[in-house]
């Protein structure tokens, strides 16, 4: 990428090139798949779903936030997915991508923005630490289909 990438709110239009991103991290699905999963996104106050677009008007990345709050820890925003297209990264696009993720959590009033990132990608780890995140714990990950 020659500049930096234009960071705006998704659309339903953006499904497919959501879903190819989202092919990438390993993450395979139906284009109609991610078009109903981020339909119901768009449509949800506590959640923000940001693209970046590239030079030649393709997405590049994405991120998507959840406004939570817990008993335990009060009110905070998660990213819960960052993707950054295999070609466009170093480039500064996830760094853009944390940036409007951080600024969404500011806007409603979120004290604190939080992120997990899986050990099986160390080569994202400093990349969160250099944006000033803190490693708090190492977790296991459980799920049980219904």
């Amino acid at each position: 990428m020659s500049s930096s990438p234009i960071v705006r709110h998704a659309t339903l239009a953006d499904a497919a090139q959501i879903a190819r991103l989202s092919t990438q991290l390993g993450y395979p699905a139906s284009v109609e798949v991610f078009a109903t999963r981020l339909q119901k996104l768009l449509d949800s106050p506590t959640h923000a779903v940001l693209v970046a677009v590239g030079d030649d008007g393709r997405l590049v990345g994405f991120v998507a936030t959840e406004q939570r709050i817990t008993l335990e820890l009060g009110e905070r925003v998660e990213i819960v997915a960052l993707v950054v297209d295999a070609e466009a990264r170093r480039g500064g696009v996830g760094k853009a991508l944390i940036a409007a993720a951080e600024q969404w959590a500011q806007d409603i009033g979120t004290p604190e923005v939080f992120l997990r990132s899986n050990i099986l990608r160390p080569e994202a780890h400093p990349f969160y630490e250099r944006l000033g995140y803190t490693r708090t714990k190492t977790q296991h990950a459980y799920h049980k289909p219904l």
